[in-house]
This record gives structure tokens, C-alpha cells and sequence, in this order.
């Protein structure tokens, strides 16, 4: 079975790369906005599968679908990707300071057998007080904007923080790594046995 990761993002496919499997990446080009009334958990849940049933109907050979969504959460409100300069300043500066959760919900489906499973990681941030001048100089140097939350954590964005609370440190940058060893596994791909 080929392995699709369903994702236009490089940071997911650098994750992935850890595992030293061969792999596909294709956007899955979905529309990501929030209906009315969905929480953030609901949210990414609906996109990562969403994400994954959009390669389905495009790819013929039986394949193990990867897509993952991710959203930040600070007082009731939702962050997505910032996009721009001045929607990552306003982020960052709303989370000053203040403890973000970020939900990262993991899809694997088999195209073949139409199996899907479904895991959602909860990770903790907690921010530093910052400054506008420690925004301004961060956003220079990592240049966030199409990072949920403003923020890259495997570069130069862990200075924003006092303390990550995860059980999976590369949920953070949008791939859940332990998961998805677990869920390949259950579908005959383990990454130690790969003869």
C-alpha cells in the first residue's frame, strides 16, 4: 500500500519524514472554515477527516491516508493560521502572557477498507509576557504565518514560552507522531519491520 500524506504543509512532512517511509504528500484543498456553534476540538476533527475522504476520491491505488488538522485556543476564542504579519502581532499579543491549547487531531484511513481512525492531541503553552518589541523581533526571525497559533515550536518560537505540557512533542508542530506509529501498526505498516 502506498503512504499519502495528505497535507501541503513542510512542517507535517518533516515529522514524517522521521519515520523513514516512503511516502506521497498531496493538499488535500478543502474548505477550512468553522461552522457556526463548532468548537476548535470539533473543528479539526471535521477537517482531518474531510482532508482525508478529499485524497480518497482523488487517488485510484489503495493507499494509508495521513491528514491532520490544528487550531489554538486561548479564552474561548479560536486561532488558525495567522497569514500575515499583522493578524500573527495581534495573536501573539493576545496570548501574552496566557495558557494556549492546541488541538491536533490525526486521521489514518485505509482507502482500501474505508478504516478510519481518529486521534485528537490536547498540548498546553504557556507564554512568556511579551513585549511588543519581543513580538516584532520574533515574527522577523520566524515568520509564523502559516502556523496555527503564530508560532513555529521546533524553531526559534520556543523563546515564547515558559512550559509545553504534551505527551507528544511533535503534536505541536501538527503530526502526532506516537499516534500515528500506533495507528500504522494496527494497519500492517510498523516502521521497525519494514522487510
Amino acid at each position: 500500500m502506498q503512504l499519502i500524506l495528505a497535507s501541503s504543509s513542510p512542517f507535517r512532512k518533516m515529522v514524517l519524514e522521521k519515520l523513514k517511509l516512503p511516502f506521497l504528500q498531496i493538499s488535500p484543498n478543502i474548505d477550512e472554515a468553522s461552522k457556526i456553534n463548532e468548537t476548535s476540538k470539533q473543528l479539526v476533527e471535521r477537517l482531518a477527516i474531510e482532508k482525508a475522504i478529499a485524497i480518497q476520491l482523488t487517488t485510484q491505488q489503495a493507499s494509508l491516508i495521513i491528514s491532520s488538522d490544528q487550531v489554538a485556543e486561548c479564552e474561548a476564542v479560536t486561532f488558525g493560521k495567522p497569514g500575515n504579519h499583522e493578524t500573527a502581532m495581534e495573536q501573539l499579543q493576545f496570548v501574552s502572557g496566557k495558557t494556549v491549547i492546541f488541538y491536533t487531531s490525526l486521521v489514518l484511513m485505509n482507502s482500501d477498507t474505508n478504516n478510519i481512525q481518529q486521534y485528537t492531541d490536547t498540548t498546553k503553552v504557556h507564554f512568556r509576557k511579551l513585549n511588543n518589541e519581543q513580538i516584532e523581533t520574533y515574527l522577523r526571525i520566524d515568520e509564523p504565518y502559516n502556523c496555527a497559533g503564530s508560532f513555529k515550536s521546533e524553531a526559534f518560537g520556543a523563546s515564547l514560552f515558559t512550559k509545553i505540557e504534551t505527551n507528544d512533542p511533535d503534536a505541536l508542530i501538527g503530526l502526532p507522531l506516537l499516534k500515528l506509529v500506533s495507528m500504522l501498526t494496527q494497519e500492517g505498516m510498523d516502521p521497525l519491520n519494514t522487510n
